[in-house]
């Protein structure tokens, strides 16, 4: 059962509804993150080539996997049913672990809804109710519209900074919310 906070944050727009993506929506899953790279390859740690010589079945075990995973989760974003944005939350597997939000994405047609917002408030939600006492997301420095809008959620910058993934010659920073409690996710 979904706690009441959780439920009341993905309530917060009547037109959008957030939900951990299921075992079997492989497919939505590549169909978003390719648009994703196809709208903003310069945002992702991946280009949208190596996605689409990605085989299906990668997706489908991805979505399996964050489906059901104490450490990891992918939350999909829901226009009057439609998949249009997706963020993934997961908690790094080392000593002093810190948790993500990564791979935000919304469709440009709907953006103006805040499903950004309702995306990574209900993500930041399911870190803290696994333990996570702050909120980490890696930015790309050429994405100044994601810094904006992270630090209108409340992230500020870390001074931690690192090649890009897949563009080296691109730089992303790290920034971090501090969560106090359940409620502020």
């Amino acid at each position: 059962m979904e706690p009441e906070s959780q439920r009341e944050i993905a309530r917060m727009s009547p037109s959008l509804t957030v939900s951990r993506i299921a075992a079997q929506q492989g497919s939505v899953l590549r169909e978003l993150r390719t648009a994703s790279l196809r709208e903003a390859p310069y945002a992702f740690g991946e280009t949208l080539e190596d996605a689409l010589l990605v085989e299906p079945s990668y997706f489908d075990e991805t979505a399996a996997r964050h489906a059901s995973s104490e450490k990891l989760a992918t939350f999909l974003l829901y226009t009057e049913g439609h998949p249009c944005g997706l963020v993934h939350a997961y908690i790094e597997d080392a000593p002093n672990a810190r948790a993500f939000v990564s791979a935000l994405w919304v469709a440009p047609a709907v953006r103006h809804l805040r499903g950004g917002e309702l995306l990574v408030k209900v993500a930041s939600q399911w870190l803290v109710e696994h333990g996570a006492a702050e909120v980490h997301a890696w930015i790309a420095d050429e994405n100044r519209t994601a810094m904006r809008f992270y630090e209108r959620l409340g992230f500020g910058p870390t001074g931690d900074r690192r090649a890009m993934p897949s563009h080296e010659e691109e730089a992303e920073s790290l920034y971090v919310r501090h969560m106090h409690s359940a409620r502020e996710a």
